[in-house]
């Protein structure tokens, strides 16, 4: 059973900085890649930034420059740095792992960012 668990989230204030990590366990044939998301109450899931097996990056353009995304192959882990943190960045943020076979998703943590 393929588990993610997330940490990190926790409250700051505006312009400051937090470091979020996901960390996979279980057997996943091949991971792809490796990203996460965030959702606010009321508003669709939206892409902060992935990473693909060949260390592909990609950005929501809310965060480009701000945010950096990594990952370590051994751990099976992916981190994200948030730095110049904005209220708006205040939402629950999913690590996303993507397999050959299937995708799966952590339980979600809470950021919220004070002004």
């Amino acid at each position: 059973q393929v588990q993610l668990v997330e940490s990190g989230g926790g409250l700051v204030q505006a312009g400051g900085s937090l470091r979020l990590s996901c960390a996979a366990s279980g057997l996943i044939f091949r991971i792809n890649a490796m990203g996460w998301y965030r959702q606010v109450p009321g508003q669709q899931r939206e892409l902060v930034a992935i990473i693909t097996s060949g260390d592909s990056e990609n950005y929501g353009d809310s965060v480009k420059g701000r945010f950096t995304i990594s990952r370590d192959n051994a751990k099976s882990a992916v981190y994200l740095q948030m730095n110049s943190l904005k209220p708006e960045d205040t939402a629950v943020y999913y690590c996303k792992v993507v397999g050959t076979l299937s995708a799966y998703w952590g339980q979600g943590t809470q950021v919220t960012v004070s002004s």
